[in-house]
């Protein structure tokens, strides 16, 4: 509920505070006298477009703040989404600056107008004779069939339920594009990975092999140099050996004169180890080294397989061929791991849309029960606000389509008269036919779902008498579920009001100022009576003020 307004510098109001009552408040006044105004600062509260018209004084900036009470409207998940701070009593302020800048505040946490407007619409219902369109809109009137028939845990149920669905089919489509690519590139993927099997890679070999190559490739050279190293250092004579040998015996002999002589003939005896080492190596491998023009053409058909398949794939190493290999090799597994994915994700979006589509069926049958009970409930309500002969056609079409909330196609008809045709509600309707018909709506749904705070800015437009005075009836009874705000001309629902509030304007110097002001019962009956008679009250119009009071 709506429990404070507080205004500055907006239009023509300078300051302004006042609080409200949760029951049924009236606001009255003449025209002109700033009941718009007022509007206007709340539908900047709810996130309406500001500009530096709105400014009373264009060197300061307008503030406009409201308090709800919001304890009851199940908030607290909207607040934890957006990043905001939760308060049962919570402040929404609205500031213009000169500068044409406008900034918006929920308990002093800074918002944007979308989050605005969404907080805004589950708080405050501004309702005219001209904002009747809604009521022609199909979701609408299937909110309301939905809100009578106490649908509303089977829609959120078939939503969550849809949700899954969709995210199912989703997956599934995607599974079904990647299977028909994979498809088309099956045989080649096949065909590049079979000839890199036959190639029977192995990391590091590419190396070995070309070593290989080059020794096979220069066989009679290699062998050459081995068999003179081998003459060289094995001659009995002048071999290489053989003369280091006799240095080690000549060192020997002269070893202990000194101990520098020791170190030299220890350092040849070690060498000539190391030599007699290498010379025995190069004798084994001479032996090793054989001409093999099979080995050869094997290597090099090897290797020249290998660069083919590098050239091909546009890669350096065989370590690079082997993770392309990897990768073609989970490609053609994929094709059949596919198959099986999908079988999967088909058994469980048919048993999901099994579950969606007896939840929308549920939904439906609610609907089509409750379709004549509402007709019932409405052709009641607005015979008393004299439209005796209205009638309504409700229908419902279960469609193979999934909605937001439903499988249903919800078609509102109307016949304001006994024997005129049913039409489309937005086709046959007046504008106080469809306010009329609006008013039944919200005082029904006040006894259905919990409403935001709602104002009826003059929607008692075109009638009087009686019928205004059952206006005033519904309005009151639907306080007593909601805070209710009627902006009216008529006496007859300014006096139902458990709160009267006039707007006023007044002259200050140079300026015009408009007020808000809560009245007192003698004030009220003065408001009233003028309402009756105008500026010159008679004490008929007093006494007719008092009996409607009453």
């Amino acid at each position: 509920m709506l429990l404070s307004l507080s205004i500055k510098n907006y239009a023509l109001i300078e300051s302004l505070e006042t609080d409200f009552s949760n029951q049924f408040s009236v606001i009255t006044g003449e025209t002109g006298a700033g009941k718009s105004i007022l509007l206007g600062a709340l539908g900047l509260v709810l996130g309406n477009r500001a500009d530096l018209t709105s400014l009373k004084d264009k060197e300061q900036k307008c503030i406009i703040e409201a308090q709800f009470v919001i304890s009851n409207y199940n908030l607290q998940s909207f607040f934890d989404e957006n990043d905001m701070d939760y308060e049962d009593k919570t402040i929404i302020r609205r500031e213009i600056l000169p500068s044409g800048k406008s900034r918006a505040f929920v308990n002093d946490s800074p918002v944007n107008l979308q989050e605005l407007q969404e907080l805004g619409a589950m708080l405050l219902d501004i309702h005219s004779q001209h904002q009747t369109r809604e009521l022609t809109e199909e979701n609408y009137q299937i909110d309301i069939l939905d809100a009578v028939a106490n649908n509303g845990n089977n829609v959120i149920a078939y939503k969550n339920a849809l949700s899954d669905f969709k995210s199912t089919q989703k997956e599934l489509k995607q599974l079904i594009t990647e299977k028909e690519a994979l498809v088309k590139e099956y045989e080649y993927n096949s065909y590049l990975l079979n000839e890199l099997l036959a190639a029977n890679l192995v990391d590091g070999e590419q190396e070995e092999l070309e070593q290989e190559l080059e020794q096979l490739s220069n066989v009679e050279f290699i062998k050459e140099n081995f068999e003179r190293i081998l003459a060289i250092a094995n001659e009995e004579q002048v071999g290489a050996i053989m003369n280091l040998k006799e240095i080690k015996v000549s060192l020997q002999k002269i070893a202990a004169f000194s101990t520098q002589y020791a170190q030299l003939q220890e350092r040849l005896t070690s060498s000539l180890l190391e030599i007699e080492d290498i010379v025995s190596e190069c004798e084994q491998n001479n032996e090793k080294i054989l001409a093999d023009p099979e080995r050869l053409e094997l290597v090099n058909t090897k290797l020249q397989s290998i660069y083919n398949l590098q050239k091909k794939h546009q890669v350096q190493t065989v370590a690079e061929l082997l993770v392309i290999q990897n990768e073609l090799d989970a490609k053609v597994i994929r094709v059949d791991d596919l198959d099986g994915a999908i079988q999967k994700l088909q058994t469980e979006l048919n048993s999901q849309q099994a579950k969606v589509d007896e939840l929308a069926n549920t939904v439906f049958e609610n609907r089509k029960k409750t379709a004549p009970i509402l007709i019932e409930k409405i052709k009641a309500i607005l015979s008393q606000l004299g439209m005796v002969e209205a009638n309504f056609q409700i229908e419902i079409n279960h469609t193979d389509s999934y909605y937001p909330k439903g499988k249903d196609e919800v078609i509102l008809l109307f016949s304001a008269n006994k024997g005129t045709s049913f039409g489309l509600l937005k086709k046959v309707a007046s504008g106080g036919e469809m306010s009329r018909i609006m008013l039944a709506i919200k005082a029904i749904l006040a006894n259905y779902s919990k409403l935001p705070t709602i104002i009826f800015d003059e929607i008692d437009t075109g009638v009087s008498g009686e019928i205004a005075i059952k206006m005033g009836e519904i309005m009151k009874d639907m306080s007593a579920t909601m805070q209710v705000f009627a902006i009216t001309h008529l006496p007859q629902i300014a006096a139902k009001g458990n709160s009267h509030y006039k707007v006023s304007k007044r002259n200050q110097g140079d300026t015009t100022i408009s007020e808000l002001n809560l009245l007192t019962l003698e004030e009220r009956i003065q408001q009233i009576a003028e309402m009756l008679s105008g500026k010159e009250i008679t004490d008929s119009a007093l006494q007719h003020a008092k009996a409607l009071l009453n």
